[in-house]
């Protein structure tokens, strides 16, 4: 059974840093488009980045980019959100997503509905 668990999040003042993690279990980790989300209260589910684990490329969004770093440790099947410089805009529930049936991440990597599983997410709050 594929799990996706995340954690990492909490309460931060502006300015400040987290690194969120996704621990992947269940699947052979090998070719798969590894996504972050986040959906703040009242607003639409965003992504934020996503990563092929197959080469380490990436997408961003652009409200993020230069802020939010993706990246893997295929060792320990886990991926990550480093987010630095915190504004109170980044305040929403993160969530990690996998899309088990396709290979690369593409030009549709922050459409939700491709993806297959989804973790339980974790709180970031900026303040």
């Amino acid at each position: 059974q594929v799990q996706l668990v995340e954690s990492g999040g909490g309460s931060v003042q502006a300015g400040g840093s987290l690194r969120l993690s996704c621990a992947v279990s269940g699947i052979t980790y090998r070719y798969h488009c590894i996504a972050w989300f986040r959906q703040a209260p009242g607003k639409e589910r965003e992504g934020v980045a996503s990563l092929y684990t197959g080469s380490d490329s990436t997408h961003y969004a652009g409200s993020v980019e230069g802020r939010f770093t993706i990246s893997q440790e295929k060792l320990k099947t886990t991926v990550y959100l480093q987010i630095s410089n915190l504004k109170p805009e980044d305040t929403a529930m993160y969530y990690c997503a996998i899309d088990r049936l396709r290979l690369g991440c593409g030009s549709s990597w922050s459409n939700p509905e491709r993806y297959t599983n989804w973790g339980q997410g974790t709180q970031v709050t900026v303040s």
